[in-house]
């Protein structure tokens, strides 16, 4: 008989070892075992049979642009933590950009964390920034529990986070590497990008940011890596031409790791209307050829996991024209279901995008409680539909403003529940008062 305070079963638990029935106790918020589905509980456990719903671990998305404070009527935590819990999401990690100020020193680190405090309705965590000149702010934001330093090798769209050249480069590398940090960074070379033509066409957009923009800059991030034997996560990865020379990396010693996002796996540059800039992001989403490969890489390890790169703005920012359209998707409330419809037809299992989108990125960001449902882990789950279906309604969404690549898709995979430390935060539409904690590296 299992003592607990709460229990959990389902005939689908998705474990590190595979899926299977299992009744899942819970104490003080941590899970205390993954039991026989058929295990007696002692008198005063409550129990929640999820039938033959999946328990899946909650997903851990290390790739969110908040945009709190400072550009809040783009984002804010409210309104992102609500989208993530909405779709399986219990921890996300925040981007430095976007706010105001940027995270790039303890100071602006601060900042962040008073405009979340007690405004988050799953776990936050931060990331810093790298720029060229706070090379003496890294070690104290490492200290200060940030979980590594985001740099970029070509423009990052706005004015206060400027990007690396190949010099600020390696003395940041260099810096990080001294305390053995993690650097992130957005690889591509700005040599290689060029102005897109004006107008609602596509193609010019895809052309005007090629392949060669994200092989080059990664081989210059890796050579770098390897001679100040640094650890580096390439971030957003959309091109696949880039893949044999990260696993040539790798297998050379190099400490790199590799996500790619939703919309590089579900969506196609064939597919793009005119005008709909709801697509537009950077690096851009590339050809139905390249977005198989992308899967490729996933089944044999070369790309680590699935992030949502969640870039919000206002909706007139995101005008027709994809030369001064602003550069993001929105995904926290649909990365579930959208990877989970595809991967189920590729022959994929819940326990490989388990893998991809909550084990991986917790090892990822050093979150040890999180990423499985194993015992001593936090009690963080999402309880999915897998084979239900929905269609992707804009005004639905969780996100502050409605905007999508999504809209209209029929997706699989409904998302029932989320829980935080063994308490539901959402079900069906309802939400908790928040109950998310702010995460640092350190505890």
């Amino acid at each position: 008989m299992s003592d607990a305070e709460l229990a959990l079963r389902s005939r689908r638990v998705i474990t590190p070892e595979g899926a299977r029935p299992a009744t899942v106790t819970v104490t003080a918020g941590t899970i205390t075992g993954v039991l026989p589905y058929d295990t007696d509980l002692a008198a005063g456990t409550r129990l929640t049979d999820l039938g033959d719903d999946a328990l899946l671990p909650g997903l851990v998305d290390t790739h969110v642009h908040v945009n709190d404070p400072g550009r809040s009527e783009w984002e804010g935590f409210w309104t992102a933590t609500r989208a993530a819990a909405a779709g399986g999401i219990t921890t996300l990690v925040d981007m430095p950009l976007n706010s105001l100020p940027p995270t790039t020193t303890v100071d602006h680190l601060r900042v962040k964390q008073e405009a979340a405090l007690g405004r988050t309705h799953v776990d936050v965590g931060f990331w810093g920034g790298a720029l060229p000149d706070n090379v003496k702010d890294l070690r104290p934001l490492h200290e200060a529990g940030v979980f590594g330093f985001k740099a970029f090798l070509s423009p990052s769209g706005v004015a206060e986070f400027p990007h690396l050249d190949s010099a600020r480069l390696a003395r940041s590398m260099g810096e990080i590497a001294g305390f053995d940090g993690l650097l992130i960074v957005h690889a591509e070379d700005p040599a290689r990008l060029t102005d897109a033509p004006a107008g609602p066409g596509y193609a010019g957009f895809l052309a005007s940011r090629p392949h060669a923009a994200e092989t080059e800059a990664i081989a210059g991030l890796l050579d770098l890596a390897r001679r100040l034997r640094a650890r580096v996560h390439v971030l957003h990865l959309s091109s696949a031409a880039a893949l044999p020379l990260i696993a040539a990396a790798r297998a050379d010693g190099v400490r790199v790791t590799v996500e790619t996002c939703p919309h590089y796996l579900t969506l196609s540059a064939e597919e793009v209307p005119d005008g709909a800039s709801e697509f537009k992001c950077c690096p851009p989403i590339r050809e139905e050829a390249n977005r198989d490969l992308l899967w490729q890489a996933l089944a044999d390890g070369t790309v680590d996991c699935v992030v949502t790169d969640h870039s919000p703005s206002t909706a007139d920012l995101k005008t027709p024209d994809f030369a001064t359209a602003w550069g993001g998707i929105s995904g926290l409330q649909l990365s579930l279901p959208a990877v989970w419809t595809e991967a189920r037809g590729r022959g994929h299992a819940l326990t490989d995008v388990a893998r991809w989108m909550s084990a991986r990125t917790a090892a990822l960001a050093g979150l040890d409680r999180k990423g499985a449902i194993a015992p001593g882990r936090d009690a963080d789950f999402a309880v999915l539909a897998p084979e239900e279906t929905f269609t992707v309604d804009p005004a639905r969404l969780q996100h502050r403003n409605p905007v999508t690549a999504y809209a209209g898709k029929t997706l699989h995979g409904v998302v029932r529940s989320t829980w935080l430390r063994g308490r539901q935060v959402y079900r069906e539409g309802e939400f908790t008062e928040p109950a998310g904690r702010l995460l640092t590296r350190t505890g």
